[in-house]
């Protein structure tokens, strides 16, 4: 297979909308929309299981979790086994998994199914974005690699605000069969992308060394490029997982009048996020570094962390075009993955990228306890910018030292 970097006739717009690319971000619209679809339809879909209100309480965050815990085994699963079998095959068959399992969900009726099937939604969910980034960011002419991750992430965040209004429009079992519907029609789809030349040519070397995945965490220096990776993207899921996720108890805190709703706080976030991570690539481009624009998208997130907890909001719009400024600023989701690819070689690449991207959204399992824990006796706002001080300033940090990977060639393996 001839690299697409090869090709440099074609021009760089056709180059970046190469069928890899609109499929990784196919991918990821998908993989966005049956992630946080359990978060939307969770209290409809239990009181239709019979449940009561203390009932789905405790449920909806044990069946939460069972999803959470097939996305921290399926990052490493699925990243493995992209290093060892290929980054096609774990597009093809983590969205096999998620699409089933969404569909079987839109017909269960008993609680313990439920969780096993969002544990296994959980398990394929868990490939999808680090596989596609892992694929593009190896295929793609390093000039472009911004670019393309600026597609894959503005289409694919767009899946949220599907869910959005899936469930809106229609019930919650209808909102399960349109997801996994849409997983078979883009399995279709993937059946005439190729295998990335990258990983083909390490595969086939004869000198190619195996390197296993544990050495990330028992060789020192790579386990400091790994928790840099992570590091770096602290603040995105905090504000999607504590400051949009609570912002009906944050906006009353604030004493915003009206009957503020989470929801629609996590909807503006996610339009913003859509435009931000368009945003971030480009602007990655532009500056030619990956540090410089994260650094910058980073004060971003900053200053609206600072104007949502100490600006003085009083009113829902003012809220809400907050919490845009918030979605827009953490919109580097899918540069930090971009970055995360660039930092390790061939050999080690999908294991990593797949793995910080969910280790990623699980720092929430982390943050929301602490975050629990100082509210009755430091209030709403304070128990916010102490969780928020800590995550940016181990962000900061991990940025500080981080390799610049901007223009960085990837022909090259771990040893």
């Amino acid at each position: 297979m001839a690299s697409i970097s090869a090709t440099a006739h074609v021009p760089a717009w056709r180059t970046v909308l190469s069928l890899p690319v609109v499929v990784a971000s196919l991918g990821y619209f998908v993989d966005v929309y049956d992630l946080l679809l359990f978060n939307i339809v969770r209290v409809p879909s239990l009181k239709d299981l019979g449940l009561s209100e203390a009932e789905i309480s405790v449920i909806g965050a044990k069946i939460y979790n069972w999803q959470q815990a097939g996305l921290l085994i399926g990052g490493f699963f699925w990243g493995i086994w992209g290093d060892k079998m290929g980054r096609r095959s774990v597009l093809f068959g983590s969205i096999l998994t998620y699409s089933l399992a969404n569909i079987v969900c839109g017909f269960t009726n008993d609680v313990a199914l439920y969780s096993l099937l969002r544990f296994v939604a959980g398990l394929g969910l868990a490939g999808e974005l680090g596989a596609g980034i892992t694929l593009i960011a190896e295929i793609l002419p390093k000039e472009l690699r911004g670019y393309g991750a600026s597609v894959v992430a503005s289409v694919g965040l767009a899946g949220a605000i599907a869910a959005f209004f899936a469930v809106k429009l229609t019930d919650w079992r209808m909102a399960y069969f349109i997801g996994g519907g849409m997983g078979l029609i883009l399995l279709a789809l993937r059946v005439n992308v190729l295998e990335s030349f990258l990983f083909e040519k390490s595969i086939n070397k004869v000198t190619s060394k195996t390197v296993h995945w544990w050495t990330i965490f028992t060789k020192r220096e790579r386990l400091i490029r790994y928790m840099r990776c992570m590091g770096i993207a602290l603040p995105t899921y905090l504000v999607i997982g504590i400051y949009a996720t609570f912002g009906n108890e944050f906006a009353k805190a604030l004493g915003v009048p009206g009957d503020i709703q989470a929801g629609t706080c996590v909807l503006y976030t996610y339009i913003g996020v859509v435009t931000g991570d368009f945003f971030s690539g480009v602007l990655s481009q532009w500056l030619q570094s990956r540090k410089k624009a994260i650094l910058l998208m980073l004060l971003m997130t900053f200053a609206g962390v600072l104007a949502l907890l100490y600006g003085g909001i009083n009113s829902a719009t003012t809220l809400y075009i907050c919490y845009g400024w918030l979605g827009f600023s953490i919109g580097y989701i899918a540069m930090f993955l971009t970055t995360t690819a660039e930092q390790f070689g061939t050999n080690l690449r999908a294991t990593v990228t797949t793995s910080v991207a969910n280790n990623v959204r699980a720092t929430v399992l982390l943050t929301l306890p602490v975050f629990q824990f100082l509210k009755p006796d430091w209030g709403v706002l304070q128990a916010g910018a102490v969780v928020g001080a800590v995550c940016f300033l181990l962000a900061l940090l991990s940025l500080w030292k981080m390799e610049e990977t901007y223009g960085k060639e990837l022909d090259y393996e771990e040893e």
